[in-house]
């Protein structure tokens, strides 16, 4: 049968497409591209935001729309909190946000069958309700790690849900409690990744910092990282988003002496003004979050330090905004993603007084996004003159373009570089990308990192 998948929202949502896809090609079926002619459409929704909801509900719309006859199956984390919705457009099977290889399993009957609609998402997640009051454990639903033909980043998802019920997230609920693949489990996924050819691997899950927390063995985060990089053996480790309070002296230390570990860390900020977090329920202040940027500046030379930025959340004074831009500036980041505050139903936070209209969080957003931009651009500019190991991805408009190991967008002139991490000169910036040009020297081969890895530990190390 011909199948096609479109994926909304994070990385943990690629992660399982892929396995899906992995898998149906296993069972025999042919992948399309989404949009045109197919017996069967996959839609795996996101539910992070209001706009993440409208976006799965025109998709679902519109796949409906272009394949009439097809089988619409909907699954992820907008199907587990909202079913009914789905339901209302029309979609013939609807899914929560586990159980991936069962919900393929019902795809081939209702392809065989053309049955009646079939509803199967966790009842103890159902809108509104806690995970935290007497639901059923779930167990890690293990999937084929991986990336899509022809990439050269695998992504590898080590943990699943979240308990920290943050007051505007709805996650928790569509997810539910924390998951962890074990450690053993990584490790061998990780030498499978390495013999596969793949460059990189990126360690996601939905709060990556709580990994290990249900498997009772005493390990935490920093463990699973030193297992995964001796396993990876030539292949970058990249870490997903993490929580600020994970960053200590141990970790720091720990994770310096790892070479093929890049010095990239997405710190999930939210607010810079105390008030403001204390209402979101973040369970740290301005002063813990500092403490982690300055750790890890003290541990890694120039780290790429990402975050997230929310605006106008409840009761948000323009006061306290002006204390968010302050502390964006005092961490000077490499890039941040800037979000709108969005009244998720069913959150502590869409009940609060104080709600900012839109207008006026939209504004801020523009502020805050001009502010993360010019850091960026301070950055990119402080790169001028270094020599960073670049794992080049793919060629676009006469240039090849990849990553440096601290997530820098890097485009040079040259001939067949996919899947290859070679030495660049940095030269310039140009927008959101660094410019340069490959070293002298003999190309390093694909099948190994070589003095890449060198200039690695050069470079992120003191």
């Amino acid at each position: 049968m011909n199948i096609a998948i479109y994926t909304l929202g994070c990385k943990v949502n690629q992660v399982e497409s892929q396995a899906m896809e992995r898998e149906l090609l296993r069972r025999g079926h042919t992948m399309v591209p989404f949009g045109g002619p197919a017996d069967a459409c996959i839609v795996n929704t996101c539910t992070v935001t209001a706009v993440s909801d409208k976006k799965c509900r025109n998709l679902i719309r519109r796949a409906r729309k272009a394949a009439p006859s097809s089988v619409l199956a909907v699954c992820g984390c907008y199907a587990q909190t909202d079913p009914d919705a789905v339901a209302a457009l029309g979609a013939d099977l609807i899914s929560g946000s586990t159980g991936r290889m069962a919900f393929l399993d019902r795809l081939e009957e209702l392809l065989q069958t053309r049955g009646a609609q079939v509803i199967t998402v966790d009842s103890a997640l159902a809108r509104g309700d806690s995970p935290r009051r007497g639901s059923p454990r779930r167990g890690f639903e293990r999937l084929p790690a991986g990336g899509a033909a022809g990439r050269t980043r695998a992504m590898l998802k080590v943990e699943d849900g979240c308990v920290n019920f943050c007051s505007y997230c709805i996650i928790p609920y569509a997810r539910g409690p924390v998951r962890s693949l074990p450690l053993a489990e990584a490790e061998e996924e990780a030498r499978r990744l390495a013999e596969e050819g793949y460059r990189e691997v990126v360690l996601t899950g939905i709060e990556i910092s709580s990994w290990g927390r249900d498997l009772k063995t005493g390990e935490g985060l920093i463990d699973l990282i030193e297992a995964v990089c001796g396993a990876a053996g030539t292949l970058r480790v990249r870490l997903g988003s993490l929580e600020p309070r994970t960053i200590t002296e141990d970790f720091c230390r720990r994770a310096a002496a790892l070479p093929n570990l890049c010095p990239h860390f997405h710190l999930s900020l939210q607010s810079g003004c105390d008030a403001t977090l204390a209402r979101m329920n973040r369970r740290y202040d301005t002063a813990r979050y500092y403490e982690s940027v300055k750790l890890l500046r003290d541990h890694f030379r120039d780290p790429g330090i990402t975050t997230d930025l929310i605006t106008g959340f409840p009761g948000e004074t323009e006061e306290e905004f002006a204390r968010t831009l302050a502390f964006v500036e005092r961490c000077a980041f490499t890039a941040m993603h800037v979000f709108p505050y969005s009244r998720r139903p069913g959150t502590p936070a869409a009940d609060m007084p104080g709600q900012i209209p839109a207008a006026e969080k939209e504004d801020r957003a523009r502020r805050a996004i001009a502010l993360g931009a010019e850091l960026e651009r301070r950055w990119l500019e402080g790169q001028r003159g270094r020599v960073l190991p670049v794992l080049f991805e793919e060629e676009k408009d006469g240039l090849w373009q990849g990553h440096t190991a601290h997530y820098a967008l890097v485009r040079v002139q040259g001939e067949a570089l996919h899947n290859r991490l070679l030495d660049v000169e940095i030269t310039g910036a140009e927008g959101n990308a660094l410019t340069g040009r490959l070293r002298d020297g003999p190309p390093r081969a694909s099948s190994g990192a070589g003095s890449a890895f060198d200039a690695l530990r050069q470079e992120t190390n003191f």
